[in-house]
């Protein structure tokens, strides 16, 4: 069983695009996001446990230059399009 994160990161203007490449290359970030909004890029972490989530984000992210804010976000659980529709056709004839 692995803990997933999505961080929100806040990045200097000049920083995005080189911050997010050197985010995508740590061990445990599955992805970043280049995004509109308040924030700058989405990253999705995922750790075996939560001592090794909070060592990548806490330890690893914040030393990459650039990082002006962040706030990371803790999943509970995962909802995927298939699981949703078989949960939902469970006793349904075809």
């Amino acid at each position: 069983m692995s803990v997933t994160a999505v961080v929100l990161i806040k990045a200097r203007t000049d920083q995005i695009n080189e911050l997010a490449q050197q985010l995508a290359e740590l061990e445990g970030v599955a992805e970043v996001f280049s995004v509109a909004g308040r924030y700058d890029l989405v990253a999705v972490v995922r750790a075996a446990r939560n001592e090794d989530l909070a060592e990548i984000v806490s330890a690893r992210m914040h030393k990459v230059p650039g990082i002006v804010d962040s706030e990371t976000l803790i999943a509970f659980r995962v909802f995927r399009r298939a699981e949703l529709e078989a949960a939902f056709s469970l006793g349904l004839d075809d």
